[in-house]
């Protein structure tokens, strides 16, 4: 089992999420996140424009599934293509256990 983590500078979501359920990703936990990346966010032009701020920090969407391995470079791809900006990080998950049924493994997901 793998984990995929993407961080999206664009909100490019519910394009994302309905590709993955297309091919049988049905798990999926995205989270509304602030940070900074290597480009500076948008100005912000305040006072009636006369001052322009550039904050430190801004929002981003943090997308998390954990996915069967032969399934990687199908979620992969598609992140790809629906997502604008940002980052995808794949990790590997030793154990997955469900709270409810006790089943240990691919079946949990």
């Amino acid at each position: 089992m793998l984990k995929i983590e993407a961080i999206l500078g664009e909100n490019d979501v519910m394009s994302i999420s309905e590709a993955l359920k297309n091919i049988g990703i049905g798990g999926l936990t995205v989270t509304k996140v602030r940070g900074r990346g290597k480009r500076p966010g948008p100005e912000i032009h305040a006072s009636k424009g006369s001052e322009i701020f550039v904050p430190q920090f801004n929002d981003k969407y943090f997308i998390e599934a954990i996915i069967p391995d032969s399934k990687e470079d199908e979620v992969v791809n598609i992140i790809k293509e629906k997502g604008r900006v940002g980052k995808i990080f794949v990790t590997q998950v030793l154990r997955a256990v469900d709270i409810a049924t006790g089943e240990e493994g691919e079946s949990t997901i």
